[in-house]
């Protein structure tokens, strides 16, 4: 090389490269014509010329990798995508299941309770029932004897709302009225002749008036504490 007249690497490299190759090539068409037997010239790359092959970019070759980088971000993503939907779906029914599972018991519940609350009413009708006309009649009544009538009537667990209502209403004196309004016995009913339905006695029978107010209870409330709960909010039954 001439100084002052540089020549880039890669042109030096690749100038000798494709002198090599015409060489070849010139060779190969020599010895076709002379009729010689040909030559197999085309021997493999020495370690050099691989080396200055190397050196040389490839366009075709950055093409090739570009589009594998890119199937593989492809596959990559389906994949992704496959397994936050198998997600999905695994949660979905999990959640669904645990509804499911909530659901029955809460219904499982509320059957148990309502099962519950028709035997107490059935049981405290029938106490009311039987119990009213087991009571000898007397010409007068003391609290204790009429709040013993009530505790063979009425539910043990029910007895002592029923016995507040009572306390508030009439302070157990099945003869009260009440001057303004004319609400009569126990319960203080009004008008008190709604009493005659548990028994023609009603005005001087403390039973027949307990029975009277049970049934009430029972019929409008649910339950004498349920009727005692509506009294405490409202004052009135």
């Amino acid at each position: 090389m001439l100084e002052g007249n540089r020549v880039s690497r890669i042109s030096v490299r690749g100038f000798a490269v494709a002198s090599a190759t015409a060489v070849t090539a010139v060779g190969s068409v020599v010895g076709v014509a002379s009729g010689s037997v040909a030559q197999n010239n085309d021997a493999d790359p020495t370690a050099s010329d691989a080396t200055l092959l190397a050196d040389i970019p490839a366009g075709h070759q950055a093409q090739v990798q570009t589009a594998s980088l890119t199937q593989q971000a492809d596959a990559q993503a389906i994949a992704a995508d496959a397994s936050a939907k198998k997600d999905a779906e695994e949660a979905a029914r999990k959640a669904a299941a645990e509804t499911a599972i909530a659901k029955k018991a809460k219904a499982e519940k509320d059957a148990e309770e309502a099962k519950k609350r028709a035997e107490e009413k059935k049981k405290q009708e029938s106490q009311s029932t039987v119990s009213s006309s087991s009571f000898a009649v007397q010409g007068s009544y003391t609290v204790a004897q009429i709040q013993a009538m009530a505790r063979q009537m009425v539910a043990s667990g029910q007895f002592q709302c029923f016995s507040n209502i009572v306390n508030h209403e009439s302070s157990w004196n099945y003869r009260a009225v009440n001057a303004s309004s004319g609400a009569y016995g126990l319960f203080q009913a009004l008008p008190g002749t709604k009493m005659a339905s548990a028994g023609a006695d009603w005005q001087t029978n403390p039973a027949t008036q307990i029975k009277w107010g049970l049934n009430y209870m029972n019929s409008r409330y649910g339950s004498p504490c349920d009727a005692w709960s509506f009294w405490q909010a409202n004052n009135w039954y």
